[in-house]
């Protein structure tokens, strides 16, 4: 038997590593982004 589990962080919760690689992709010119965790 094989199985995938997809575990995605609440949209309340702070997530100071993904704001971290937002805003350094934002720097790098990739505007596009909305989100990143």
């Amino acid at each position: 038997m094989k199985a995938k589990i997809h575990v995605t962080l609440k949209s309340g919760v702070l997530d100071p590593q993904g704001k971290a690689i937002q805003h350094a992709l934002a720097a790098l010119g990739f505007d596009g982004v909305k989100d990143a965790r």
